[in-house]
């Protein structure tokens, strides 16, 4: 018997947004040394780095997005970002 593949909503929404924001996002360049670094890690299979990476980039983005609904909150404009990360 073939076992029906689990949906993942996750999978859902992140492909969506590739959808949604990929030609946008492909123009953004990342920081020197990063997609080797990342091609890297993959080559080697050391998914606990990769990991780790995104886990950062989703808790700075929690952070960001967080601190934006607050401001809005108090009636402050909130400035969007240019398409540069700075540390």
């Amino acid at each position: 018997m073939a076992q029906t593949p689990t949906r993942n909503p996750y999978a859902e929404w992140f492909e969506e947004l590739r959808k949604e924001y990929g030609e946008q996002l492909s123009a953004m360049p990342l920081p020197d040394g990063l997609p080797e670094h990342l091609h890297q890690l993959v080559l080697k299979g050391d998914e606990e780095a990769i990991k780790f990476m995104l886990k950062l980039a989703w808790q700075f983005g929690a952070q960001v997005g967080y601190a934006a609904g607050a401001k809005q909150v108090e009636g402050v404009q909130v400035i969007r970002p240019n398409n540069s990360v700075q540390a």
